[in-house]
């Protein structure tokens, strides 16, 4: 973890140290993989402001193993964390919760996967949460700190979480804004590279590509069905299917890649797909024909984009009302794990993709704009007049691959 503190670009002394002097100073608050890749998305719409300088710090976090690598390898200038609390920012971004009281910036909150569907847990035990639990992200104790509410621009992804916030934490009504889900927006634009994803991958043309996707903890696919992806290798013939699997990062952190490689040793001998958690799951999702997933983030986002999808079975309540994950929940089709597989991925209809879309977003296309709007209101600079596009997600290359085998 980055423990000597930087003279410059940040701090009383900066200005004997800096060559362009004067810019408004925006903090990236990384905290785990996930979040990390969210806040990715979203400075590069102010990054290349010659009046901004941004700066990456990691926030204390049971799920930030590698955090540190990925920002290295981008040439993040990072600030260790004791340093950046005790600096002042025009503008703090995150994706998740922790340490933010300490922080000493306007602060911009954002969600780091579809929506806000989680329930807050009543403890530490294992187990959904139950039905009548606050919805997690936009409750009282994630977003105020001794009475002060913490962000200062909440984005929220659809009106749905406004209604909840007013029920949850009225105090924090004000600072709401709905810009929409620039992840799902970035999605969108990829479409159009779908060839070129699927030839990076090494697939044929006649290959249909299965991705089996889980989010951590042991309601997801991975904890849950252990003997999933071996089940899925072995009755998919290899001439024609493909096999990728997409696991959340913190499945990585907690368990190490060397064991998750070594539980998995057998699907990889025999062609299992399996980017590392550095890498965006994206580019696999919308080369996929088909995918078979849990309640998290990434079946949702497969779902909105037309990928054929199979829900697993879940337990306890559904996910909170209104949001993709609800939906999915009621209306997906359901995967059964004891039943022949090739039968199930036959089947045709399921979900509407426009629904499971108009439960993502609330601003379809609009997320960079409407972000991009807000982050300079917060700095107090004025926008620039160029339009604010939304990229495709690069093409991966070799060197990409998040191959360490280290824990």
């Amino acid at each position: 973890m980055t423990s000597a503190w930087s003279p410059a670009p940040v701090g009383i002394d900066a200005d004997r140290w800096v060559t362009r002097s004067g810019c408004h100073t925006v903090l990236v608050v990384t905290h785990t993989l996930a979040s990390c890749h969210r806040l990715l998305d979203v400075i590069g719409y102010v990054e290349s402001d010659p009046r901004v300088q941004v700066v990456f710090t990691i926030a204390p976090d049971v799920f930030n193993h590698r955090v540190e690598q990925l920002l290295d390898g981008l040439g993040a200038l990072v600030l260790p964390w004791q340093q950046a609390v005790r600096e002042r920012f025009d503008l703090g971004l995150a994706a998740a919760h922790g340490g933010l009281h300490q922080l000493h910036a306007p602060l911009l909150l954002l969600a780091h996967g579809a929506g806000r569907s989680k329930r807050v847990r009543s403890g530490p035990t294992a187990g959904p949460a139950p039905a009548d639990r606050p919805v997690y992200g936009l409750d009282a104790q994630r977003l105020t700190h001794d009475g002060r509410v913490l962000p200062a621009a909440l984005a929220l992804s659809h009106e749905y979480e406004v209604e909840v916030l007013r029920r949850q934490c009225p105090q924090a009504l004000g600072t709401a804004v709905v810009v929409g889900d620039p992840c799902v927006d970035r999605l969108v634009a990829s479409l159009p590279r779908r060839p070129d994803y699927r030839r990076a991958m090494g697939l044929d043309e006649n290959q249909e590509l299965v991705v089996v996707a889980s989010t951590w903890g042991p309601d997801g696919s991975f904890g849950r069905w252990p003997d999933l992806l071996p089940q899925v290798m072995a009755q998919l013939p290899a001439e024609r299917y493909r096999v990728a699997a997409l696991l959340h990062p913190a499945i990585w952190a907690a368990h190490g890649h060397r064991q998750i490689r070594a539980w998995l040793r057998s699907c990889l001998d025999a062609g299992l797909l399996l980017p590392g958690p550095s890498e965006d799951w994206r580019p696999p999702v919308v080369a996929a024909d088909h995918v078979i997933g849990d309640h998290g983030s990434v079946t949702a986002y497969a779902a909105a984009v037309g990928r054929r999808t199979l829900m697993l079975p879940a337990p306890g309540p559904t996910p909170a009302p209104g949001t993709p994950q609800h939906l999915l929940a009621l209306h997906a089709p359901r995967l059964d794990p004891h039943r022949p597989l090739l039968p199930q991925l036959a089947l045709t209809g399921g979900i509407d993709p426009a629904a499971v879309l108009g439960a993502l977003t609330a601003r379809p296309g609009d997320a960079a704009a409407l972000l991009r709007r807000t982050m300079y209101r917060l700095l107090q600079l004025t926008e620039p007049d160029r339009p604010q596009r939304t990229d495709p997600v690069p093409v991966p290359r070799p060197s990409d691959r998040d191959t360490d085998p280290a824990g």
